[in-house]
Formats: structure tokens, C-alpha cells, sequence
């Protein structure tokens, strides 16, 4: 299968959002939701299909964290015909798996985990008005979902999670240390092997051919937790039928859409600056 030699279609509302400035797709995710960087990178701006996402609780997350963390600023959000967005200010650096990383593996495995124990770290539980908890999540999978999963274990450290902690959600500056976080729809309140599960797990995916779970382990500063890793991974797990979801929602023609809008930021992601 080959590259498309176009990127994914610009909708109306990121033109207009855009205001005249060029726009470039630099990254699709498997809710089918594009983001679009606006001219040097100073703004981004994220699109979903409506009904399936919307950016209020991504906003919500945000704002609350940028009081403690280095995450993109909110410029506005909202719904526009068939597409809810969500603008933000661009940040310095790349994510954990533009090309540059991906060629330096030993150096992304340590910020990203060095990273998601400063946002552990910074983020505070108290003051933390979201919840990510086991329970919550549960609460909402089916009678059988939930019978599939289990319950969970004991709590080994509550502290606000970013509730997405795979490898592409960190951001690297020049010298290597993480600089910033993005995607914090669901960041709440949960144990923190609920993000250390899922940050492992996406290791293999975004750097294969070699086991880097130890390494991250080392930067984070945890043992690993063979039953903790297991059930929150296993909790994860229902996230990946979302795709079933929008096939039968929107249709064979999205599901295409989307795929071709994933390879196509694969290759793109070599000339990305600023990240999102």
C-alpha cells in the first residue's frame, strides 16, 4: 500500500479559522479527529466529527493544567456545521515520535518517562476536579466489558493522570528533555499505573524491534508492576473498538477517510516543526 500523494481535505471551519493562513495536517488519531498546524506553528487546530468528540472536557483539561504545566494554551473551541474544534497556541518542540526521536529511541524513552512522572509530580490531587478512576471508566463499558475486565486492584499511588500517556502525546525539545504535554481530554484523578501501563504499551507500538519498558521504567522511577500493568491495560483495551464504533456510525467512506489521513501524517511528520 502506498502513500497518498495528497494530505486529508481542510473543512470549511479550519479555513476559516485559518483566516488565510496555510494550514498543514500534521497528525490523525483513531477517533478520526485531524490536527491542522496553522502557518509556522504558532496556532493548531484540532477537528472531530460531531457526535463523536467534543472538545469541551479537552478544554476544561487544559486550562486547569496550565496552571502547573507546560501544555498548550486554549484559544477558543466550539461546533461548526459537522465538525466540533478546538484552536490552541503552539509549543516548542516535536512529539516523542517524529522522526528524529524514533532514530534516538534511548533519548525519547527517557523523556517520555522522566515526563510522565513530572506531570504526576506537578499536577496537583486535591485541587484535581476530573476523575479517571477504574471505577468511573468501568461505569461505562457494558455488563460484559465489565466482566471481561475485572476489577480493579488496589490503589498504589492516586495522582492526576494525563488519561492518554501514549509515546506521541510527549513533546521533545532540541536538547533531548521533555517540554510539554498534549491530548489531555481525559486527564482526571486515577492510580498512576492506569498511565504507566498505557505509556509502556505504546512503546512497543511507536518504537519496535527492541524492549524498552525497562528503560522507562529507570527514567520514571518505578518497578515494574506485572498485575497493575496488566488490568489497566486490559481496561484500556475497550478504547481500541472506538474505530468499530465510527464505521458503523459514518460509514466505509470515513473509515477510508481516516486511514488515508494516517498514512498520509506518517510520512508528513518528517517535515513537522512545532508540535501541537
Amino acid at each position: 500500500m502506498s502513500f497518498p500523494a495528497a494530505p486529508p481535505a481542510v473543512p470549511p471551519v479550519v479555513r476559516r479559522l485559518a483566516a488565510g493562513r496555510p494550514v498543514q495536517a500534521v497528525w490523525a488519531n483513531e477517533l478520526g479527529g485531524v490536527t491542522f498546524r496553522v502557518g509556522p506553528g504558532a496556532e493548531f487546530i484540532k477537528v472531530a466529527r460531531t457526535g463523536v468528540f467534543d472538545f469541551t472536557a479537552e478544554a476544561q483539561r487544559l486550562r486547569w493544567a496550565s496552571a502547573h504545566l507546560t501544555v498548550p494554551a486554549v484559544l477558543d473551541f466550539g461546533v461548526e456545521q459537522d465538525w466540533a474544534w478546538l484552536r490552541t497556541a503552539g509549543l516548542p518542540g516535536v512529539s516523542a515520535v517524529h522522526p528524529r526521536w524514533v532514530a534516538a529511541p534511548d533519548v525519547a524513552v527517557r523523556a517520555i518517562g522522566v515526563g510522565l512522572r513530572t506531570l504526576h509530580e506537578r499536577l496537583p490531587v486535591r485541587a484535581c476536579p476530573f476523575d479517571w478512576s477504574a471505577q468511573s471508566r468501568l461505569a461505562r463499558l457494558t455488563a460484559a466489558g465489565r466482566a471481561n475486565v475485572g476489577a480493579p486492584p488496589p490503589i498504589d499511588r492516586l495522582v492526576v493522570c494525563h488519561g492518554d500517556a501514549c509515546a506521541p502525546n510527549t513533546l521533545i525539545a532540541e536538547d533531548g528533555n521533555c517540554c510539554g504535554d498534549v491530548d489531555l481530554g481525559t486527564l482526571g484523578v486515577a492510580d498512576r499505573w492506569a498511565d504507566l501501563a498505557v505509556a509502556t504499551l505504546s512503546l512497543q507500538w511507536n518504537f519496535p524491534g527492541h524492549g524498552w519498558e525497562a528503560k522507562f521504567f529507570a527514567a520514571y522511577g518505578v518497578a515494574p508492576d506485572p498485575r497493575r500493568i496488566d488490568y489497566y491495560r486490559r481496561l484500556w483495551g475497550p478504547r481500541i473498538s472506538t474505530q468499530a464504533k465510527l464505521d458503523a456510525a459514518f460509514g466505509a467512506e470515513h473509515a477510508s477517510a481516516v486511514a488515508v489521513a494516517g498514512r498520509y501524517l506518517c510520512r508528513s511528520q518528517a517535515s513537522a516543526t512545532p508540535a501541537f
